[in-house]
């Protein structure tokens, strides 16, 4: 059996590593934050020390046939309801929180590392989370931003304005459109660009006049 010592530091050590990566989600606003990571890491953790330990009193014993592996392999496909709940679909079609829910997930492995005593392990993948998740950002971001593709929605007042936007964005020189849509709500005409190449100081110009435009409702530029 474990001495109540040595639990104690696995318990403590996994809300720790668990802490360590929640405030780095904490830190831009999530939902899944500090406390949240921590008792994921804390929750795993525990599962651990139950599957280890929990059934030293039967294991072996005539009539009863257990694998205690399986309370641990339990949190790895269950830690999938927490992560999906962190998962966002907006409006626009953009999926936000998967980073979060990996990171959930990784949190869980971790904890059940640390539960299983492998310090060193749930260690190194604490850090190697960090170095993911904080530093490696800026370099995805510029390393992405080369190649992803740049979109432009434009909210218009009647059918009219919107085919007017539409031709204004096409005698654009040396502009070349990956996909166009023109989708109707209500009241409201969306028109819907994605580019592959662009000028950049004439659709900026045209962009500054539209917002002048009273029959102009919304302009969002992503990319």
């Amino acid at each position: 059996m474990i001495q109540w010592e040595e639990v104690v530091i696995r318990l403590l050590l996994a809300a720790f590593f668990g802490a360590i990566i929640g405030l780095e989600r904490e830190r831009k606003d999530w939902a899944a934050g500090l406390r949240t990571h921590m008792m994921v890491c804390l929750g795993a953790a525990l599962a651990m020390l139950v599957s280890i330990y929990g059934f030293g009193d039967v294991i072996g014993k005539q009539g009863y046939m257990l694998d205690p592996s399986r309370v641990a392999a339990q949190v790895i496909s269950g830690i999938g309801f927490i992560g999906a709940g962190t998962i966002l679909f907006s409006q626009q079609g953009t999926i936000r929180g998967l980073t979060t829910a990996s990171g959930l997930w990784t949190v869980a492995a971790i904890g059940l590392a640390t539960g299983g005593g492998m310090y060193f392990t749930a260690l190194v993948a604490t850090v190697l989370a960090i170095i993911i998740l904080y530093i490696l950002q800026p370099v995805e971001r510029r390393f992405v931003s080369r190649f992803k593709q740049k979109s432009l929605k434009i909210v218009t007042a009647s059918q009219d304005k919107s085919a007017e936007v539409l031709n204004s964005i096409l005698q654009i020189s040396n502009i070349e459109v990956v996909a166009c849509q023109i989708d109707k709500s209500g009241d409201k005409f969306t028109v819907s660009f994605k580019f592959k190449s662009f000028n950049k100081p004439e659709l900026m110009q045209l962009i500054k006049e539209l917002h002048a435009d009273a029959a102009i409702r919304e302009i969002v530029w992503s990319g």
